[in-house]
């Protein structure tokens, strides 16, 4: 939100008291309370009238530094913030001089100025992140529209910024204003589904604002050398995390607002829907799974879109028995095909819907502030929303989600939650309904998440979520929404992915062929590339199937080749699933995130990393033409193309065309890559057959590799060193069977369980 108008000028009807001078700053036990002025005090008369901020510093973890400000401490009722259950009470160090008070948290510090003017200055060691200066903290009275307190943080020439959710604007937020507030806006728009009020900087550290309700960040967009953030109120809250690297602010942040749990190895298999709009039944479904089978296209997990209940009665969690009329039996049999089945749901109950009653009389709908039941025609005619706020309406929804699970269903697709009410509405628990707005994505998928971990185990519990909220990490896993079926949508669905995983969510996936529309072959056959290769991989249309032999025959043998590729590649990619969730590190990367010393890829978007080793670049033309980037390598600094074989040099922009079996995924020296057995599912005895591809690796150089199981631990660890042509693998933890090396396409013979193996040509 802009409250001045450019540099000299407010907005009209705007007052604004910006903090002048630390006029006390007090000592109460691991904090600094600071009472700051908004003018400065020079005599006695100076005290009288005018606002004050009173600012509280603290820290909720080590390297992370806390900023409270207040205005009126009792005009708001109490706020609600992000979850933190990762928050501690770490020791601090305080010191309060004449001229500066300081406050130091593991290696980050924050230095209050008490001599003359204002400035809160956060600093790394000796190196200084950002600061509030002059104009920057404020508390701002705005005619008609309510009152604020702005913050704004200083950005360095050329310091990018990144993150505030799933964005599908440019990579680069600089210049962007950017509402912290979920909508149903789908991918072509500057609206969110998953808002996190969280921004990473090129320059190593990040910002969270630890609140529940909107935020409206100016990034570089009012004060080109700041970063804004406002809320509407008497309070802000924030907090500052050091880095040093981007990656290193992002095991801060998780740790605070919780990790991701590792989902099951059968859910980064290909999934496949029957879209939404589409005509199907039983048999249309049946008829797919055949036709998969027989095309021999592999095929994990079985998704029933939202017409697997009856018309006009969204939700009642009963199957449509006109279409299907067995669905017991049905289940069973798709269960012993290997099939995992997932269902769709939302948090909303229509009028028609035989439960609607049953939930208005016993109060587990959200009501509006004359007691009686919010509704709305907004999707389902009449329908009410489910108050999660409200334990017997969890239990009661989670009843029903109870007797699916029991049916034979495996996981569910927790759809929309954006579309909630923020005015005029009450919650069971008295929460403010403009705090909730955001926070009851994150509720509703909870409250199915740990329903599924409770009957299913916490080893084989996932979601298919749409929405959620800062720390929603810890519930995978999340997808793009709807996106249109052209190379524009693909790309900006990238653009949202990126900044998702740049705000600590490990796993991410999006709708292969788009949402909207039918997609032309091209942009079919490039979206299964790019699909295959994110973490979790689905097959979802609105009115077209998207089933591969409907487009064109070519597409059938894409994605089977690209199925079974991801289905060889298990081995690596559940080990970055697995350090996902015990770093916080995402197995998605943005270019900066893993080359941040590399100018060049500050702001590349269209491409990635998966885990270290692996980079992707999608191609996005209808003919095969691609420009992407390789970072200079470590060693012999040559990339290979996976695919081919064929080395490239790094450090430079390269140019190729691909035909549709193939696009830029190249390997990153100095590496080994655990490549599986299996092609016709992904989850397998990841250490069996396994072959270990050595990748450019430098004369005299060591490197290290990890091996996933497939119950989610790492089944072994091990390093492979080169000395001239000769190679030496030592497998230091763990046990791999009929295992061998492969280096430059040459393979060794099969070591049946030994540990070590030398390799020379």
């Amino acid at each position: 939100m802009k409250f001045t108008d450019g540099q000299w000028m407010l907005q009209p009807g705007v007052t604004a008291h910006y903090a002048a001078q630390a006029y006390d700053v007090e000592v109460a036990g691991d904090q600094l309370v600071v009472l700051a002025t908004t003018r400065p005090i020079r005599h006695r008369g100076d005290t009288l009238q005018g606002p004050t901020l009173t600012v509280t510093l603290s820290s909720p973890l080590p390297g992370v530094i806390r900023v409270q400000v207040q205005h009126y401490a009792e005009a708001d009722a109490p706020r609600l913030h992000i979850p933190m259950p990762g928050a501690t009470r770490p020791t601090v160090t305080i010191e309060n001089g004449t001229d500066r008070a300081v406050l130091r948290s593991g290696g980050l510090s924050v230095e209050v100025n008490k001599a003359e003017g204002w400035s809160l200055i956060f600093r790394e060691g000796d190196r200084v992140l950002t600061r509030s200066d002059w104009r920057g903290l404020g508390y701002v009275q705005w005619a008609d529209k309510g009152n604020f307190v702005h913050e704004q943080l200083s950005l360095g020439v050329g310091e990018n910024v990144y993150g505030l959710g799933e964005r599908f604007t440019p990579w680069v937020k600089n210049g962007q204003v950017v509402e912290n507030s979920n909508r149903d806006g789908g991918t072509a728009c500057e609206q969110a589904y998953k808002s996190v009020p969280f921004y990473l900087t090129s320059k190593g550290y990040g910002v969270l604002v630890n609140e529940a309700g909107p935020v409206s960040f100016e990034v570089a967009s009012e004060k080109v050398a700041r970063v804004q953030f406002s809320r509407e109120g008497e309070s802000l809250d924030y907090m500052v995390i050091q880095g040093p690297t981007q990656k290193d602010v992002l095991q801060r942040l998780t740790a605070l607002t919780g990790r991701a749990a590792l989902p099951p190895a059968w859910s980064f298999g290909l999934w496949l829907t029957t879209s939404f709009t589409t005509n199907y039944d039983e048999a249309t479904t049946t008829s797919f799974i055949d036709e998969m089978k027989r095309r021999e296209l592999p095929l994990s997990v079985f998704h029933f879109d939202c017409f697997w209940m009856r018309e006009f009665q969204w939700c009642d969690f009963e199957w449509d028995r006109r279409q299907f009329p067995e669905p017991e039996a049905m289940l069973r049999r798709l269960a012993e095909r290997g099939l995992k089945i997932s269902l769709w749901i939302n948090p909303y109950i229509a009028q028609k819907s035989p439960l609607f009653a049953e939930g208005a009389r016993e109060g587990y709908f959200i009501k509006r502030s004359n007691g009686r039941v919010w509704q709305t025609d907004l999707w389902q005619p009449g329908m009410a929303i489910v108050d999660f706020t409200n334990p017997a309406a969890i239990t009661w929804y989670q009843g029903h989600l109870r007797r699916l699970l029991a049916m034979g269903v495996d996981c569910f697709k927790t759809d929309f939650g954006e579309r909630i009410p923020d005015t005029g509405v009450v919650y069971h628990d008295g929460s403010d309904p403009v705090e909730m707005h955001n926070l009851y994505a994150l509720r509703y998928n909870e409250v199915v998440y740990q329903l599924i971990q409770e009957v299913r185990g916490v080893d084989d519990a996932v979601v298919f979520a749409r929405s959620t909220y800062a720390s929603g990490q810890r519930f995978p896993v999340h997808w793009g929404g709807d996106c249109w079926s052209n190379f524009e949508s693909m790309a900006e669905s990238l653009r949202g992915g990126l900044s998702l995983t740049s705000c600590g969510f490990a796993f991410w996936s999006h709708d292969i062929g788009g949402f909207e529309g039918n997609p032309p072959p091209a942009v079919y056959k490039r979206w299964i590339q790019f699909g295959l290769l994110s973490s979790h991989s689905r097959l979802h249309g609105s009115s077209f199937y998207r089933v591969p032999w409907l487009v064109d025959e070519e597409s059938c043998v894409v994605l089977q080749a690209f199925t079974r590729l991801k289905h060889r590649l298990m081995p690596y990619l559940y080990a970055k699933a697995i350090e996902a969730t015990q770093t916080g590190v995402p197995m998605m990367r943005s270019m900066v995130l893993e080359h941040p010393q590399d100018p060049a890829c500050a702001s590349l978007d269209r491409q990635y990393h998966l885990g270290e080793s692996l980079l992707v670049a999608p191609i996005f033309t209808e003919s095969g033409e691609v420009d992407f980037y390789l970072p200079q390598g470590t060693g012999e600094g040559r990339w290979t193309h996976l695919l081919s074989g064929q080395t490239v040099p790094g450090g430079r922009w390269h140019q190729e065309a691909h035909d549709f079996l193939s696009l830029p995924l190249y390997v990153a020296p100095n590496t080994v890559l655990p490549w599986g057995a299996e092609t016709e599912r992904p989850d397998y005895d990841y250490t069996k057959g396994l072959t270990l591809r050595v990748f450019a690796l430098a004369d005299g150089a060591t490197t290290s590799f990890e091996v996933a199981s497939v119950q989610g631990q790492i089944a072994a660890r091990g390093t492979v060193h080169r000395q001239g042509p000769c190679y030496t693998t030592s497998i230091t933890e763990g046990t791999l069977q009929d295992w061998c090396l492969e280096v430059d396409g040459q393979r060794s013979s099969v070591q049946a369980s030994a540990n070590s193996l030398v390799w020379q040509p």
